[in-house]
């Protein structure tokens, strides 16, 4: 009983597990990219 809920349990996390893993991996990849440079005044915010 105990095993099947495992495993049950086990299988519906996965898809999650595995999406989480993706993102880590995408986050890791757009850090390693120098980024593009971006005119100041697009930095700065304008106040009125």
């Amino acid at each position: 009983m105990a095993r099947t809920l495992a495993l049950d349990v086990s299988n519906r996390l996965l898809p999650v597990m595995l999406a989480v893993i993706c993102i880590m991996a995408s986050q890791l990849v757009v850090a390693s990219c120098t980024p593009e440079p971006v005119p100041y005044a697009s930095r700065v915010a304008i106040s009125r």
